[in-house]
């Protein structure tokens, strides 16, 4: 009989990736994929798993509690795969509301729905993070497991209540629960909103690259495929109560970073070297912005095996690639409500 997996926010960024990881590696499990099919969530990113017998999407929104409880009665869920979030900082600061209704609200729905109609008794649930909602970094140190939370924005405080709670929910009611909290993600179908697609897409179209501050800030980059892994290896090794950090063990400056890029796409696009570095603009920084994160994943090597298994420079070819050769799904998101949200946001810095 095959296990009933549910995977929230499957048809996002990372959730994309996890989903198809889990389809194609596990034909014994079920995969039922919940989104509830936001501005970033596409079922374009899953076309291919369509009509995969062990695949099954459902639309809902996780703060609904009839809709979620339905699909738990439904499939009688052995596992859960919370990736579902409102993820972007900048959202957050314009509207907070919001994230406090995804990723607190319903992460505490999700959580009642698995203790009251889950098969808990020999599955788990497992919450997907973030490593912001450690708060921020001088120029030395990394965030170990044990590193207290001192979030910075709504975004991460969302988070950081969110992992709270599935923490209260193993310590009061003994579900089993798995946490991990990872670096910044980098790789294909990633809506533009985030540096890397946002950059790729600017430079290809000859517009300005909006970089806040003066591009010091400091992130730790993590190919999304090998986020994946991480997550099919905790999800199956982890130990019940305990949390897991994922890092890729590469920081950069942001500036630095979009100097890479636009070496790069130069160089891709036949342009003269350092033509697009001419684009960089410089924005006034983002309110209470984080200096510098990066982590120590030491734990999830010495316990589990798992390590980065691609070098940035393959990956971030690997990455840019996929946008040049995929004009169609990246003008098929930057057009709509993406284009106003950009206006907002970034025309009048």
């Amino acid at each position: 009989m095959k296990k009933n997996i549910l995977i929230t926010g499957g048809a996002g960024f990372i959730g994309s990736h996890v989903v198809r990881r889990f389809v194609n590696r596990y034909p014994d499990y079920q995969i039922i994929n919940l989104d509830a099919l936001t501005y970033a969530g596409n079922l374009a990113n899953l076309t291919d798993l369509e009509t995969t017998e062990n695949y099954t999407f459902r639309k809902c929104d996780i703060t609904n509690v009839a809709d979620v409880e339905a699909i738990f009665k439904e499939f009688k869920i052995h596992s859960v795969i919370h990736l579902a979030a409102e993820s972007h900082v900048d959202r957050s600061i314009t509207n907070p509301i919001d994230f406090v209704m995804t990723n607190v609200v319903g992460t505490v729905i999700l959580l009642n729905a698995y203790k009251q109609y889950g098969e808990a008794a020999d599955g788990r649930f497992y919450h997907v993070s973030t490593d912001e909602v450690y708060g921020t970094l001088g120029d030395d140190g990394k965030f170990t497991e044990t590193t207290p939370y001192d979030p910075n924005s709504p975004y991460s405080a969302s988070k950081a209540s969110s992992d709270h709670f599935v923490r209260a929910y193993h310590e009061t009611y003994k579900l089993p629960v798995v946490i991990s909290n990872c670096s910044n993600n980098y790789g294909s179908h990633q809506f533009p909103e985030k540096l890397i697609p946002l950059m790729i897409h600017n430079i290809k179209n000859n517009k300005p690259l909006p970089v806040y501050g003066k591009g010091e800030n400091v992130r730790d980059w993590l190919w999304v495929e090998d986020h994946a892994s991480a997550i099919d290896v905790i999800f199956h090794e982890g130990r019940i109560g305990e949390t897991y950090n994922i890092g890729g063990n590469n920081e950069w400056k942001n500036l630095d970073l979009v100097h890479k890029l636009c070496e790069i796409m130069d160089r891709k696009l036949g342009r003269p070297a350092g033509k697009s570095l001419e684009l960089i603009t410089f924005v006034t920084d983002r309110a209470g912005h984080d200096f510098r994160y990066a982590i120590d994943a030491s734990k999830l090597e010495n316990e589990l095996g798992w390590s980065p298994s691609v070098a940035f420079d393959q990956g971030f070819e690997k990455t840019i690639d996929w946008y040049l050769e995929n004009e169609e799904w990246l003008e098929g998101v930057t057009s709509g409500a993406y284009q106003s949200y950009y206006s907002e946001h970034y025309d009048h810095r």
